[in-house]
């Protein structure tokens, strides 16, 4: 057997990248509009007060609603400083317009909040849909390993993996690295 300094590198030779497929694979397609047949579902079961709250929440995070707000603000300071004679003032020390300005911001952040719980309840669906699938395609990579690794010992080969096999042979406890996690964050 060559030792290490007597080998030679391979000659270096130019990679082409693999010919990319025609449009998207099947697969892929159904993932794709299982995705959107749940959102619009989702869409569909929201209750009126969450469409309410949603189109709300949009409204106000466009720049129609600061347009709306600059305008709205800006005649209203206009008028009660007195830059504008033809019409009366009406709030000259700006009560009334911090008391609604104030209100307003109650309201908003009351819709902006319902909007992200209803966002975050999406998420964690996502996020459980993706650790179950995470969990599923260990399971299938253990399993082939284990398939592989009694293939390499039926013919007879040896590879630098050996040594690790075993390991890799086991299925992962998911409360076991969650319990893990939780010690070490404790300390």
């Amino acid at each position: 057997m060559p030792r290490q300094d007597q080998r030679k590198s391979p000659p270096a030779r130019t990679t082409y990248p693999p010919p990319q497929p025609e449009g998207l694979a099947p697969a892929l397609i159904r993932n794709i509009q299982t995705l959107q047949e749940r959102r619009s579902a989702a869409e569909r079961n929201a209750s009126t007060q969450e469409r309410v709250a949603e189109a709300i929440t949009w409204f106000t995070g466009s720049m129609a609603f600061v347009y709306l707000h600059v305008v709205l603000f800006g005649f209203w300071t206009l008028v009660n400083s007195g830059l504008v004679p033809i019409l009366p003032k009406w709030d000259e020390s700006f009560v009334i317009l911090g008391t609604s300005a104030s209100v307003e911001a109650i309201f908003l952040s009351t819709f902006v909040l319902i909007s992200q719980n209803r966002m975050a309840a999406a998420a964690d669906k996502r996020a459980d849909l993706d650790l179950h699938i995470s969990l599923l395609a260990e399971h299938e990579v253990t399993k082939l390993v284990a398939m592989v690794s009694a293939i390499t010992e039926r013919l007879g080969i040896e590879t630098e993996a050996d040594t690790e096999v075993d390991e890799l042979r086991q299925d992962v406890a998911p409360d076991a690295v969650l319990d893990e996690i939780e010690r070490i964050d404790k300390s």
